[in-house]
């Protein structure tokens, strides 16, 4: 008996008939440990997509069909080894579980750029010290040595007028040269009291104190500078001269000190050249910051000169936060835990015992020792080749020209053809030489060593000098030598940064320990500073006596640079500085050997008594 089908229902529609468990709203139990009744949200299955009726004595229940699915396309994947089999959550299960996976964290895929990021990491401490004592150190030494020549005028008119002022009639022309003189060379000679000051600052208060103490000479010489023409006093501006001198002395000597040691041996070398990176740095900011469309107005001078107050203030704000030098903490404070959290701060790691135990073994070499003077140097013969390397080429570092460049570039341009509203920006080109040089040279220094950079920078000097000389002769006969005069200023100033800008401080650093080290500084110092003195002194007589020849003198000091490091300077790329003294010990016993060694013995020698005898 055939049972009644509803209205509206064809006997082809018996397929869309459902059990109660399949009927939209019903709820249904999840396998897993949930327990819980979900609402069945699953769309009914196609009527082709059913199974044909199973005829056997026991039937099986119908296979739930699974939907189609659009078909994707994949792309080969790169083999990365077995990987483990995905488990597929159940459907909902996602929704109530209570630890949902997590999205894969990013990793840099190259393995190169990580370990450089780690390193950049690692080193930002130290790349701090390095920007917070060289704002403050050389860039203020080069910084105020090319500020003073844009408002050369501007002085030399607020002088003659301060006079009338007080007397009623204008200072001659000879005075005002003679006052103009006098504001430019006291810079030099407060350098030579700010190394005098800075070796037993550095030995009292530390490399890092001393840094910041030094501010003290800067915020008084900017208050002079600032407030000179409002009180109508040129004195105030020779005084603000001086004083910032003896802030340049004092930063040119213990800012390579601090950095020096403070630097990893693979690194010490390109740390060790950013004091010339920000002495030249300050030189183009001085040359920038003196042009007419930003300080170089007649009545801002006053503001030009009192600007190395900024760079001064920065110092003061950021160096407090950042370590001492690890060497003099173990060594002259005897402070190892100090020591030893400042290694950690500037390598970024916590394992340092390696480099602690380097800094022990030095200790222990310069133990019962005391710091020494700079007379006691001069009298060691042990130092003998240390002080003698530090005096030749320290020498040629200010007797090798460079400055004379400098002061001629200006009359070599407007002989080029440059016109004079242009030539202060073609100044700015030659500071920014430097600048690049000093970048190339810290990148080099580690690949190629000291001795390298040394003897190419002087041998190039040397051939970019002459055929400057050249030119200068022929510049009136032949119409294309003042730009071949022009070019050889370029090419000098990046020879001179190279080499001997940079390399020539390293060596009171690396040629000295930790005791002598102080007043091999103060050696150096008071040298370049007097030579830097006397080259400002004599330099126009030396122009006016030998014209278009006046080169001729330095290029026998680049000469006799370039000899002697070739043959007595030993190389220190990547050694510590105990090994450094180790190589220097072994250098002086062989000079010892020479000079006490006799005269080859060749047999046996008659006497005198014995042949008359024989005779």
């Amino acid at each position: 008996m055939s049972r009644s089908r509803p209205s509206g229902l064809s006997p082809g529609d018996s397929s869309r008939r459902r059990s109660p468990l399949h009927r939209p709203g019903r709820l249904r139990v999840v396998s897993g440990a949930l327990g819980a009744r979900l609402p069945l949200t699953r769309p009914p299955r196609h009527p082709r997509l059913l199974p044909a009726p199973s005829r056997s004595p026991s039937p099986s229940p119908p296979r739930r069909a699974q939907p189609q699915r659009p078909l994707r396309m994949r792309l080969p994947v790169r083999s990365r080894g077995p990987q483990k089999p995905r488990h597929r959550a159940p459907r909902g299960a996602h929704a109530l579980s209570p630890e949902r996976p997590r999205r894969r964290r990013f990793r840099a895929a190259n393995p190169v750029l990580r370990r450089m990021l780690e390193k950049c990491m690692q080193g930002r401490v130290l790349l701090l010290t390095i920007c917070a004592a060289g704002i403050g150190g050389t860039f203020q030494f080069g910084y105020n040595l090319s500020i003073i020549n844009a408002p050369t005028l501007h002085i030399q008119e607020f002088i003659n007028e301060t006079w009338r002022v007080r007397t009623g009639q204008p200072l001659p022309r000879h005075l005002v040269l003679l006052v103009w003189s006098l504001i430019v060379s006291l810079y030099p000679l407060g350098g030579l009291f700010g190394v005098l000051l800075a070796g037993p600052l550095a030995v009292m208060l530390g490399r890092k104190k001393s840094l910041l103490v030094n501010n003290i000479f800067v915020v008084a010489a900017a208050t002079l500078f600032g407030f000179s023409r409002r009180a109508g006093s040129f004195e105030m501006v020779i005084l603000g001269r001086l004083l910032i001198g003896v802030s340049a002395g004092v930063s040119m000597s213990v800012q390579p000190m601090y950095l020096g040691e403070s630097a990893p041996k693979e690194l010490r070398g390109a740390v060790a050249m950013t004091p010339a990176i920000f002495t030249a740095l300050g030189i183009v900011m001085g040359q920038v910051v003196g042009l007419r469309e930003v300080l170089g107005d007649p009545w801002a001078w006053p503001l030009l000169l009192a600007s190395c107050l900024v760079p001064g203030v920065l110092q003061l704000a950021s160096l407090p936060l950042l370590p001492e030098s690890p060497r003099y903490l173990l060594i002259d404070c005897g402070d190892t835990e100090a020591c030893l959290a400042a290694l950690q701060r500037l390598r970024g790691t916590a394992d340092v015992a390696q480099e602690l135990s380097e800094l022990d073994e030095e200790r222990a070499a310069c133990r019962g020792q005391r710091a020494r003077r700079p007379w006691e140097l001069l009298q060691d013969r042990g130092l003998r080749r240390q002080v003698t390397s530090l005096a030749v080429l320290g020498g040629a570092l200010e007797l090798c020209g460079n400055d004379s460049v400098y002061a001629v570039a200006s009359s070599v341009f407007r002989g080029a053809g440059v016109p004079d509203a242009e030539v202060q920006y073609a100044v700015v080109g030659t500071g920014s030489c430097e600048l690049l040089a000093a970048c190339v040279s810290c990148v080099l220094i580690e690949r190629v060593g000291r001795r390298v950079l040394l003897i190419a920078g002087y041998s190039l000097m040397t051939c970019w000098g002459s055929i400057f000389t050249v030119a200068l002769c022929l510049q009136s006969s032949v119409p294309w030598m003042p730009y071949l005069a022009m070019s050889c200023i370029f090419a000098f100033i990046l020879s001179f940064g190279i080499g001997p800008a940079g390399v020539t401080g390293i060596l009171a650093t690396e040629l000295f320990d930790q005791k002598s080290r102080p007043a091999a500084y103060m050696v150096c110092g008071v040298l370049m500073w007097i030579l830097l003195f006397l080259v400002g002194l004599g330099f126009p007589f030396i122009m006016e006596g030998l014209s278009h020849f006046f080169y001729v003198p330095f290029l026998g000091v680049c000469v006799c640079g370039a000899i002697y490091t070739a043959f007595f300077l030993p190389e220190t790329k990547g050694k510590s500085f105990l090994e450094i003294s180790e190589e220097l010990d072994r250098l002086k016993e062989a000079d010892f050997l020479k000079q006490n060694q006799g005269p080859d013995w060749s047999g046996p020698r008659s006497h005198p008594v014995h042949r008359a005898v024989a005779l």
